[in-house]
């Protein structure tokens, strides 16, 4: 057959109503608040009401080192809640929203791919229900409050060599990285240096994604450190009265946003901090929720198992009092051998030689999840055409001799139906015996916690911290915040903190360079290597190729 794009399958797939959705996953109309035929809102009443419901399982998709080859995470995680509901399991899934930034960069839309999507792909990858645009110009008031408060005086004594809060835009514009504002004389503001994030790594996304209501939305907001005084003490956004005015701005997109896949699967899409520089995971109120409507809840972390289910579990899970019955670890042959030094031109062709050698990177994800975290754990290899017998027989028997299973998942091509052997053995393990269990305990030290995740997940020789980073460090545990979770700011490349050391690199030291103090989010970031917060756009942006007709149907998104 002729392959058709993604959004072309997206637009010639008949969706659902979203009240018919709605009624799929028993929630009644009363909670809906619609955008249109095919998207909602659902009221944050509904999670109260069903308190007493018991939760289902939850299952994170999670995955291999990422590689130019692609894994397709978000492809399986939408095929295997279809393939769950083929064999009759009432399941729903939980997804991040993409951000712009990629959308129009390098990487394109993050709604699935093939006949395992999610629905209106074009809405969900663009504009969707204005969430990113509540959480950016709550960001940016409270930057205009903190200069305001600069300019009118400063009567809390602010250095502005001090200000750790920027700006944020949902776009990839290296061009705002680095800049000075405030110029034009007295009327224009104070002069200083400033910068921009994207929106994904604004704390204001993670405070989003953690908070469990509105009040909890509010009080974080308030305990977000803008910067310190001229006398070392910090300053929260409550110091400038802003939380009120933020809390306003965010308290439509703080509700969980409901869409559909391809097959008319109950989907919740929402929030979508980055799991390299964030903690990488949708939202809490919608895990929540979707954990209160379905017997099977699947979600899935940003980028590898190092990243983003290491944040999910040791943030995310920890934070939120969740459980996850069974994880995930998708691979791809390609990606494989690409880790065993194959040149991703000939990825492919058969070479068991490349495979065996890549294959340590997916092993080690596996034993982590399984040893560290003590979840059962499958591995779920991304079919391609170009898979040989012999390369899947390989991925099978060393999955086997760390007793995991492995499933063919080949839902990009079948949808549901590609995903029902990954399925069953989901649906198996979540009766298995189950020890979950955190990387670390946060009483620890910063440094000592610091040193148990670049030991115990990437498997370093230890950690180094930058004399910038030890008086960081200093000043963060003197002002009461040693006892946050660590989020690891760090490529998503590697196991180590050097983008070019494939595998399951041996014999590095992670170097930490900087950290930060997230109070409102509640976990200390640790910046390793050469980390932006603001991405830039490739040589030939995905941009170029989105275009629209003169119905109004766009193309070129994928």
């Amino acid at each position: 057959m002729g392959y058709l794009t993604d959004i072309e399958i997206a637009q010639a797939c008949k969706k659902e109503k979203i009240t018919a959705i709605a009624a799929k996953a028993g929630i009644d109309e009363r909670y809906l608040e619609q955008y249109g035929n095919d998207k909602a809102k659902i009221d944050l009443q509904l999670l109260k009401d069903l308190k007493d419901k018991p939760d289902g399982k939850l299952i994170l998709v999670t995955a291999i080192t990422p590689t130019p080859a692609g894994e397709g995470k978000t492809t399986t995680s939408v095929g295997l809640t279809d393939g769950l509901r083929k064999i009759g399991k009432n399941a729903v899934v939980a997804l991040r929203e993409p951000s712009l930034g990629p959308v129009f960069g390098v990487k394109g839309g993050a709604a699935g791919g093939g006949y395992a999507q999610v629905v209106p792909m074009e809405d969900i990858n663009l504009h969707f229900t204005g969430d990113f645009h509540a959480i950016g110009a709550a960001n940016n008031l409270l930057a205009a409050m903190l200069d305001n408060h600069i300019q009118q005086g400063n009567s809390l004594g602010i250095d502005p060599k001090q200000i750790t809060w920027k700006r944020a835009v949902d776009m990839n514009d290296r061009q705002l990285r680095h800049i000075v504002d405030g110029l034009g004389g007295r009327i224009q503001g104070v002069p200083r240096e400033d910068g921009f994030e994207i929106t994904v790594a604004s704390e204001i996304m993670a405070v989003l994604c953690l908070s469990s209501d509105i009040m909890d939305l509010k009080a974080r907001l308030g305990r977000i450190t803008v910067g310190y005084t001229y006398d070392g003490r910090p300053v929260t956004a409550h110091d400038l009265k802003a939380e009120g005015a933020m809390t306003a701005l965010l308290k439509d997109a703080l509700k969980p946003n409901l869409v559909q896949t391809l097959e008319g699967t109950p989907a919740f899409v929402h929030g979508g901090p980055f799991a390299n520089i964030a903690h990488g995971c949708n939202s809490v109120i919608a895990t929540r929720t979707a954990l209160k409507l379905g017997d099977y809840v699947v979600t899935e972390a940003g980028f590898a198992a190092d990243l983003g289910a290491e944040k999910f579990v040791d943030i995310k899970c920890r934070m939120a009092g969740l459980t996850p019955s069974a994880i995930v670890v998708v691979a791809t042959v390609r990606a494989l051998k690409y880790h065993g030094g194959v040149p991703k031109a000939e990825l492919n062709t058969e070479n068991l030689e490349a495979l065996e050698k890549g294959l340590p990177n997916l092993l080690q994800h596996v034993s982590n999840v399984k040893d560290v975290w003590g979840v059962p754990c499958v591995v779920a290899i991304n079919a391609f055409p170009t898979d040989t017998k012999a390369e899947l027989d390989l991925v099978e028997k060393k999955c086997k001799e760390l007793g995991v299973n492995v499933a063919l998942s080949e839902v990009w091509a079948k949808g549901g139906e590609g995903g029902v052997a990954l399925a069953e053995e989901v649906v198996r393990l979540c009766d298995q015996p189950n020890h979950f269990g955190f990387t670390y305990d946060t009483e620890l030290s910063i440094e000592e916690k610091l040193e148990l995740i670049c030991r115990r997940i990437y498997h370093a020789d230890g950690v180094s911290l930058e004399p910038g980073a030890k008086k960081q460090l200093k000043q963060i545990t003197d002002l009461g915040y040693g006892n946050l979770p660590i989020c690891m700011a760090k490529t998503q490349y590697s196991f180590s903190d050097n983008p070019s050391l494939l595998g399951a690199p041996e014999g590095f030291t992670v170097t930490v360079r900087n950290l930060k103090v997230c109070s409102g989010a509640g976990f200390i970031v640790a910046l390793t290597g050469d980390i932006m917060t603001m991405p830039g756009l490739p040589k030939v942006p995905a941009a170029e190729k989105i275009d629209v007709d003169e119905n109004g149907v766009i193309s070129g998104l994928f």
